[in-house]
């Protein structure tokens, strides 16, 4: 279970080479309206009526799976949900970016950290076929020191293999990282990978868990908070 440090702002600020990584959904873009319109038009395919946005964002972190939940009411193990989720992918695939923006206030962060030549990246659960060309199209892609999908390495989180290796391509020790995410896993990961962590309260934060029992290092309760948090 991770644990906050108290002294974590202090022992970053003194590392001489620093980065801030990112998860994606929810945290970094605001991607809730794109996965919730392949979901509605699976709704509608169907004969049943579109949700509100609203209703679907806190499943969108979850991707297909959170979404297929919520809309269709299938579960993971469900016989049928292997064939629905291939299907809600290959809608996904065709129209990735059409009213995905940036979280409220991120774009800033964004500008902040590169005004100060900290590095910054991305370490998401979302697939590489489906995050490339989503950064790309949102012009991200070469502004990103590192990107790390759900399918770089063989694991996902809450695993730590996918920030160690984002750890690693940046040539840094994990106390030089902090990692912000909006789901109990991304503190899980960041915690066992040995950078600090920053709770996304303003994200999608589809755990059942409080975010304050998250055990994470700080909380930025909105986007502009991290402006403070992720200060010299």
């Amino acid at each position: 279970m991770p644990v906050p440090r108290a002294d974590w702002r202090d022992r970053w600020a003194a590392q001489p080479r620093r980065a801030v990584l990112f998860d994606l959904d929810g945290t970094l873009l605001d991607t809730a309206a794109d996965l919730g319109g392949v979901a509605n038009t699976m709704r509608e395919n169907r004969g049943l009526p579109a949700l509100p946005i609203s209703e679907l964002r806190p499943y969108a972190s979850k991707g297909a799976r959170g979404m297929l939940q919520k809309a269709l009411g299938v579960e993971w193990n469900a016989p049928e949900f292997e064939a629905l989720r291939t299907e809600f992918l290959d809608i996904y695939q065709q129209d990735l970016s059409r009213h995905t923006r940036f979280m409220p206030d991120l774009e800033l962060v964004i500008a902040d950290l590169e005004a100060r030549h900290l590095p910054w990246g991305i370490v998401t659960n979302k697939y590489e076929r489906f995050t490339h060309p989503l950064l790309r199209d949102l012009r991200l892609d070469k502004r990103a020191a590192v990107t790390v999908c759900g399918d770089t390495t063989p694991f996902a989180k809450p695993h730590p293999q996918p920030l160690k290796h984002a750890i690693g391509l940046l040539g840094l020790p994990a106390e030089a990282v902090i990692y912000v995410g909006d789901d109990f896993r991304d503190v899980q990961s960041g915690f066992n990978a040995g950078c600090y962590n920053i709770a996304a309260a303003f994200g999608f934060c589809s755990s059942d868990r409080p975010v304050a029992d998250w055990g994470a290092d700080a909380i930025a309760h909105q986007g502009k908070d991290l402006l403070e948090l992720l200060a010299d």
